[in-house]
């Protein structure tokens, strides 16, 4: 399932709020966005025990219960750990990756909320998660009955949101100031291959491994923060952050590039350096640049001068690099009137059918 409106962390609990305590609700998104923290954040809000079920690894009696004979006649006794007295969150996570057996297993618990003659504590919620086909995880079909009974949404990365909960989480500070200024290096589609790729779980992740070998308060190798990076986050991102985490040592900060305190490191062997600041650069570009010439202030229009003039500089060292600052990439576009002024001063850097 994609469907066509996404929602941030601040809007999913709103709606587990709101929404979960009556109806089942089914939070769809790529693995590592946050879905299954999401929901243990809401069962510490509500003050309900949040049990967590992982749908890959049932059976159809690990929700039903096994049958016993009673009285004459057989009855089936749930799991302990589903028949509790008192309300609580029951989580089921990866509940479209289980099979078709025990999706029809969990039609009675999600619909009315009891497993054979066991119902569940009246003020329980019942919650589903799972990842889209195109997450190139383990899914499978789910039957329309099931998809009916639950409110659908689906979750996206937001980056803002992400850092603050960050910064209250003590996440390594090297990984919030790069998202800072690579907020779109903090999720990317998963690939293919198996390999790593970045989401907010692989970023927290890498950040247990800096604080584990002392990153920032002791000397590590720049071969071990490869590994480290290269271990939990995609390969382009991996480069890039060990860039980053490079030029924190040699001082190459873009703030003081853009204040004129420092130079674009123009060394063979700070051309790794010299690509991630560039990239961010062209970040900063994007953020901070109005799209309307009108609404220049006085920093802004400062910011412009400084630009065009780095821009120039950069094409002095690596020209290729400075025709990455200005291109349009992704249907990600700088301003017209600022790149007017770039093919006025700098023709050579800008394709003659990019801007007309």
């Amino acid at each position: 399932m994609n469907l066509p409106i996404n929602v941030t962390q601040t809007d999913l609990s709103d709606i587990l709020l709101n929404i979960a305590p009556v109806r089942p609700v089914f939070i769809w998104g790529a693995p590592g966005i946050g879905k299954s923290a999401l929901v243990e954040q809401f069962a510490d809000a509500v003050g309900l025990p949040c049990v967590s079920l992982l749908g890959s690894q049932l059976a159809p009696e690990d929700i039903i219960g096994i049958p016993q004979i009673k009285n004459g006649t057989s009855e089936f006794l749930p799991p302990k750990m589903i028949a509790r007295t008192e309300p609580y969150v029951l989580f089921l996570d990866e509940l479209n990756a289980c099979s078709q057996e025990v999706q029809k297993a969990f039609y009675s618990l999600i619909h009315e909320r009891r497993v054979g003659e066991y119902h569940l504590p009246a003020g329980s919620v019942v919650i589903g998660a799972g990842n889209r086909a195109q997450d190139s995880a383990i899914v499978k079909t789910m039957s329309s009955a099931l998809i009916n009974r639950m409110f659908h949404v689906q979750l996206k990365a937001d980056v803002k949101q992400w850092l603050s909960w960050a910064y209250e989480a003590d996440i390594h500070p090297w990984i919030t100031d790069y998202i800072t200024q690579r907020p779109d290096h903090l999720f990317s589609e998963p690939p293919k291959t198996e390999e790593p790729y970045s989401t907010p779980r692989s970023w927290h992740m890498l950040s247990d491994a800096l604080k584990e070998y002392g990153a920032g308060t002791r000397e590590i190798s720049e071969e071990t923060l490869r590994i480290l990076a290269y271990g939990c986050i995609s390969a382009s991102h991996a480069g890039m952050f060990s860039a980053y985490t490079k030029q924190l040592k040699n001082s190459h900060l873009l703030s003081d590039i853009i204040k004129g305190e420092s130079r674009w490191p123009s060394g063979p062997e700070e051309r790794d350096v010299l690509y991630f600041l560039a990239q961010s650069f062209r970040a900063r570009l994007l953020h901070d640049l109005p799209k309307s010439k009108q609404k220049l202030n006085r920093d802004s229009q400062f910011f412009a001068h400084r630009a065009k003039a780095l821009i120039k500089d950069l094409s002095a060292i690596n020209y290729e690099i400075a025709q990455m600052v200005v291109s349009a990439d992704k249907g990600e576009v700088l301003p017209e009137w600022f790149m007017f002024e770039i093919v006025r001063d700098l023709p050579r850097l800008v394709p003659s059918d990019t801007y007309k």
